[in-house]
């Protein structure tokens, strides 16, 4: 059951507590600022309604991420809680099959992306000053908790022209009160899963994505899964040695698959990682067209997962953070049709000393 809350604080009164925060820490992101404040971020961005934010219509949502397509080259931003993908590039193609909560998209091009429309609830459309001085437009999605779900910032000041008429076309009749934000069901363990039932359906998927419908068949989480899952198809991991994984994977020039997201977008990066740098508990990539920021003090536990396909097994490495969610995923690229990489796999078994084969 969804557990409704309702907005601590008027707009006015919020507004005055964030200008607060944001002059003890110039250098703040509004995400740290959105946790001080014990609100939502969607709640905070609102704050600024009819000064720097505008709200768009949340029926419109499918217009919104169509209307990307017009903007040319802009950074797209997707987060877990452990892990940020950045892209800067196009929405070339798009595709939307379905209707209202049940729609889906597919983003192929410089910008990868699986959207889940139901997890699109409140949008904004940003003009906000970024912490070194620049003026930076931006269109931001969140979800029914007010989490963000994915960020479009625009790269080019021509842009705005059109950034504008996205504004105009999309906006929403009410410019004045905050979201009000619900969280979700926090999904449980199994008690009792059929384990042998489970494996053999495991033994028997044809395709990746099989794995999902595998899962929720059983009512299991997607932790518990790889848990009981058969006998060496996952191999609890040590998280320090990702670092070498990308750090080898860019010296032999390895192009690799990463995947992130949340309730309403996964963002995948798919090609070579160049700059592999550490930062505190950060591990970041630092490309000029991708970034990637995953912070490995809050992941709990890696695997090493192997899934049988009729091209013969992919294998990945998934990250868990404490709230056992799906961090982030790392596979070796590969088309369907397409065997798995015997470099990604030499690697693996050279960083883990676990032999894969078909």
């Amino acid at each position: 059951m969804e557990n409704t809350i309702a907005p601590k604080q008027s707009p006015k009164e919020l507004k005055a507590s964030y200008s607060e925060w944001k002059s003890k820490n110039p250098k703040g992101r509004i995400r740290d600022a959105a946790q001080a404040l014990a609100i939502s971020e969607a709640e905070l961005i609102a704050s600024e309604l009819g000064d720097t934010v505008v709200r768009l219509a949340s029926e419109k949502r499918h217009d919104l991420l169509l209307a990307f397509k017009k903007l040319g080259k802009v950074m797209c931003l997707t987060r877990s809680e452990s892990c940020v993908l950045e892209h800067k590039g196009s929405f070339q193609q798009i595709e939307i099959m379905g209707e209202g909560d049940r729609s889906m998209a597919t983003v192929i091009g410089p910008i990868e992306l699986r959207v889940f429309f139901s997890g699109w609830k409140h949008l904004f459309a940003v003009k906000h000053t970024g912490i070194n001085g620049k003026r930076l437009l931006s269109f931001q999605i969140f979800d029914q908790a007010g989490t963000a779900v994915m960020k479009v910032y625009l790269q080019k000041d021509e842009q705005e022209k059109i950034f504008n008429e996205i504004i105009e076309t999309l906006k929403d009749k009410d410019q004045e009160t905050l979201p009000v934000v619900s969280d979700y069901e926090k999904p449980h363990p199994h008690s009792n899963p059929e384990t042998v039932a489970f494996q053999e359906g495991w033994l028997q998927m044809k395709d990746t994505h099989d794995f999902f419908g595998l899962v929720r068949k059983f009512g299991l989480t997607r932790k518990q899964a790889l848990e009981i899952a058969p006998e060496g198809m996952s191999i609890r991991i040590s998280l320090e040695k990702l670092e070498q994984v990308l750090t080898l994977a860019s010296q032999r020039a390895l192009p690799i698959m990463v995947f992130a997201g949340n309730k309403g977008n996964i963002q995948i990066h798919q090609g070579k990682v160049k700059n592999i740098k550490m930062m505190g508990p950060w591990l970041n990539v630092l490309d000029p067209q991708f970034n990637m920021h995953l912070n490995l003090s809050s992941i709990a536990s890696a695997w090493l997962v192997k899934k049988p396909t009729e091209d013969g097994v992919v294998t990945s490495i998934e990250i868990f953070d404490r709230e056992d969610e799906l961090g982030a995923q790392f596979f070796g690229l590969r088309k369907p049709g397409i065997p798995e990489r015997g470099g990604w796999r030499e690697l693996l078994s050279e960083v883990y000393g676990i032999s894969i084969e078909d």
